[in-house]
């Protein structure tokens, strides 16, 4: 059997999938070298952040505060951490993607000394000694000039920073949550600004309220607004190009991991920052597991093959599904349910509409996956599909691929999740010609004044559009073939 050599993946890549480059064409005109960005370009823009940011403030009642922490640094062994991930309410007010810091958000301008203001940023302080490890910091003139908050401070000001959290009515915070370790030498990190926090509040807990941002954020983020529309279909679309790449190269013998290593290449190559959520790719019995990751078995001819997965950009996470039969060929058992989830979708989508309740499209896709079943002999009674079904069937999407939302009616500028999936693993009570056949299907919808939008339709589902791409040749394969 063929095998994907993943090591020729990534030495070949590059150059026999995306063409030779001309070292020489790399090479800036002097004169404009000042004028060129080697770094992101399209990030969210400073009017977007300053923008969220007022429309936090309006929605304050009179007299009040709202502290925005930064999320903690989190520890994955010993003196290794995993890559920091910000808390998404603080990016999406500030654009900040450092640790340690605290954001305030004032109702009324408030006077400190000799300023004025209705917000104010602690970061963490410029540090060469670590920045030659961990790379460069914004710092406070940093944030002030790129972020354009001009009120930024050094976190270790927050100690002793006089603000009288007495004269505020409410105060507002998002606390973080989980273990972080207070570093004895770093007056500013986030422990450090949480700790201080608490001291200057000590005596005014019955004005902590730590429940108003949740609904509050819930509510700003579940519409997006066109900026971010822009990054998730950026998202979305990296997405889709890995699940097809994918087809055309999947192949009986080899390892999940190594579908997973074609996907997030792609991810990679075309500018994603991470896999939002762990790569969920499935085979055989595998796919009848949910949230499968560990990724090592190996695919044989008769497997069907789960593939969940979204790229990052900028924040924002895409999710797409697609299900595969590994040889390229779907059999009549796994044609009949994989029909079933796909038409279960359809009648979920169809009912993305503005005005209907967030739950109406698990409900539509339900009722068909239990009349389907039922008529199949799988099930004995309706309400038996939730063995096979057992899961919601959407979600917000955004910042988080689980995003916020209030899960209220369905509003134009909010994207949801349409992902209805039929599992049945081995030794289940029904015909074991059904055995281990696992399907998910999902897209991402986006809600509009009229029809939905599927984001995600760049990339095929019917069984037929599915057989014809898996036919097509995938230069991953080339070069498995070169190293053989």
């Amino acid at each position: 059997m063929k095998r994907i050599a993943v090591l020729s993946l990534l030495v070949f890549a590059i150059t026999k999938i995306f063409g030779q480059t001309n070292i020489d064409s790399l090479k800036p005109d002097i004169k404009v070298v000042e004028h060129i960005s080697f770094y992101d370009n399209d990030l969210l823009s400073n009017e977007f952040h300053a923008d969220r940011r007022q429309v936090l403030r309006e929605k304050m009642p009179d007299s009040s505060v709202a502290l925005v922490f930064a999320y903690p640094v989190q520890n994955r062994s010993n003196d290794v951490d995993f890559e920091y991930h910000q808390n998404p309410n603080l990016y999406y007010l500030t654009g900040l993607i450092e640790p340690h810091a605290l954001l305030l958000i004032f109702k009324e301008k408030q006077d400190f000394d000799s300023i004025k203001t209705d917000e104010i940023i602690f970061v963490q302080p410029r540090d060469s000694s670590r920045e030659i490890w961990d790379g460069k910091r914004l710092g406070a003139e940093g944030v002030k000039s790129k972020l354009d908050i001009l009120h930024a401070y050094e976190n270790y000001i927050f100690a002793d920073f006089l603000i009288d959290f007495s004269r505020f009515n409410h105060i507002f915070s998002d606390l973080p949550s989980g273990d972080f370790t207070d570093d004895k030498r770093n007056r500013g990190d986030l422990a450090s600004l949480v700790k201080h926090f608490h001291i200057k509040i000590d005596t005014l807990q019955n004005k902590l309220d730590r429940h108003f941002l949740r609904e509050v954020f819930a509510d700003l983020r579940e519409i997006k607004q066109p900026e971010e529309l822009v990054l998730l279909r950026k998202a979305i679309d990296i997405t889709c190009d890995a699940q097809k790449e994918l087809m055309r190269a999947l192949l009986p013998g080899m390892k999940e991991y190594q579908a997973e290593a074609i996907i997030e290449y792609i991810f990679k190559n075309n500018g994603a920052e991470y896999p939002g959520f762990p790569s969920i790719v499935g085979g055989g019995e595998n796919s009848c597991i949910l949230h499968y990751t560990s990724n090592r078995k190996t695919l044989t001819w008769d497997d069907m093959l789960v593939v969940d997965i979204g790229a990052e950009y900028h924040g924002y996470s895409a999710d797409v599904t697609r299900t595969l039969a590994v040889d390229g060929e779907f059999s009549e058992e796994q044609k009949t349910i994989y029909n079933i989830v796909l038409e279960a979708q359809q009648a979920g989508i169809n009912v993305c509409k503005k005005g209907n309740k967030f739950w109406q499209p698990g409900d539509e896709a339900r009722r068909v996956v239990s009349q389907r079943l039922l008529k199949l002999g799988i099930i004995s009674k309706e309400k038996q599909s939730r063995q096979y079904f057992m899961h919601g069937t959407s979600h917000y999407l955004g910042l988080d691929v689980h995003d916020v939302g209030l899960y209220g009616n369905l509003k134009p500028g909010s994207i949801i999740t349409v992902e209805p999936g039929i599992y049945i693993p081995k030794n289940s009570p029904c015909d074991p010609k059904w055995w281990n056949i696992g399907v998910r299907i999902e897209d991402d919808i986006l809600i509009t004044e009229g029809r939905p939008e599927i984001l995600s339709d760049c990339v095929p589902k019917t069984i037929e559009e599915i057989e014809a791409l898996m036919k097509e040749e995938s230069l991953f394969n080339k070069m498995d073939q070169k190293s053989e």
